[in-house]
């Protein structure tokens, strides 16, 4: 009986320490190939370089970064769902390719769900709100209450109609009770730029984007959308604590092509957290506004179901039309 044969017999009779463990023997046998839906720097990018060194020590195959910018990240994705489901292809995914674009286009060549084996939820990011240091707000109350006397005069910049920020910064002006001034942009820096020349009042931005404008003053944080204050940040008050509930953040995970054996999964699974849990790799993504997390492959999966509860309520809350 072959290798393939007696795991797949195992696994019917409940072998399952048996067959974790000739998995274990026989994969990897070559390298992994990582694909990013994204160029290099950006959160996946980031995460799959941190643990591939500690990966490939404990397996003796490394991860080959490929990165595959393009289409708000779906032309990685792409490539991910169409490769074998054999192990040796392997991907990264982040609430925005793979909820938000789903919710905001009519036409994706992907369904998030079906096409893919969530491995390991690696981390997420938390957005700040943030302000020009000139305007009169001192803190999210009194941004809030200038905001209710005066509907739709508070200017917002995000990234685009349907975009991750345009629904965060909707989730919170619906939750605090006022109507804001909508200025979509083509990308994160254009914001800043605009915000740091007052020409708007605030964004909605990934904490990382806006905290070195902070750092040199150029920009002021008035909350973090936590439901904690940032253990490296605790002077930064939490959004939650003007209105209560709110979060909002990014997500970052590791995931496979759908069909990949859950063997497969599982010591991926085990081998990035194994290098999560390291001091310097915690230490680089904590100073960059990260949250790890060392979760199962079902709370992976959990996560993403929640998230197209969340967003796909608001979308229609809001009247969005898929574009």
């Amino acid at each position: 009986m072959n290798t393939q044969r007696l795991i797949r017999w195992c696994v019917g009779v409940g072998c399952v320490f048996l067959s974790q463990t000739l998995w274990s023997q026989s994969y990897p046998q070559r390298p992994i190939r990582v694909i990013i839906p994204g160029a290099p720097g950006d959160t996946c990018d980031l995460m799959m370089r941190l643990v591939s060194p500690v990966f490939a020590e404990k397996t003796r195959q490394p991860f080959i970064i490929d990165n595959r910018p393009g289409a708000g990240g779906q032309m990685g994705l792409m490539a991910i769902a169409q490769a074998p489901p054999d192990g040796y292809t392997i991907g990264c995914g982040q609430g925005g390719n793979l909820v938000i674009i789903p919710l905001a286009y009519k036409k994706v060549a992907y369904d998030s769900v079906k096409d893919f084996a969530p491995i390991s939820l690696m981390a997420s990011n938390y957005m700040a709100l943030a302000v020009h240091p000139n305007v009169p707000f001192k803190n999210t109350q009194s941004f809030i209450a200038y905001g209710k006397k005066n509907p739709g005069k508070l200017a917002f910049g995000t990234n685009g109609e349907g975009a991750f920020l345009h629904f965060a910064t909707e989730l919170f002006c619906q939750q605090a009770g006022f109507r804001y001034f909508h200025v979509p942009f083509k990308s994160a820096g254009v914001i800043v730029t605009d915000l740091i020349g007052g020409r708007i009042d605030a964004t909605m931005s990934a904490f990382i984007t806006v905290q070195s404008h902070v750092v040199s003053g150029r920009l002021r944080i008035l909350g973090l959308a936590r439901e904690t204050r940032a253990p490296n940040y605790p002077d930064f008050p939490t959004l939650s604590e003007a209105v209560p509930g709110y979060t909002s953040g990014g997500w970052f995970g590791a995931i496979a092509p759908a069909n990949v054996a859950k063997e497969i999964v599982t010591l991926l699974n085990q081998q990035i957290n194994s290098a999560m849990r390291l001091p310097d790799v915690r230490e680089k993504t904590t100073l960059v506004g990260l949250d790890l997390h060392l979760e199962s492959p079902e709370y992976f999966s959990q996560t993403i179901q929640k998230d197209f509860a969340k967003w796909g309520k608001l979308a229609s809350d809001i009247g969005f039309k898929p574009q």
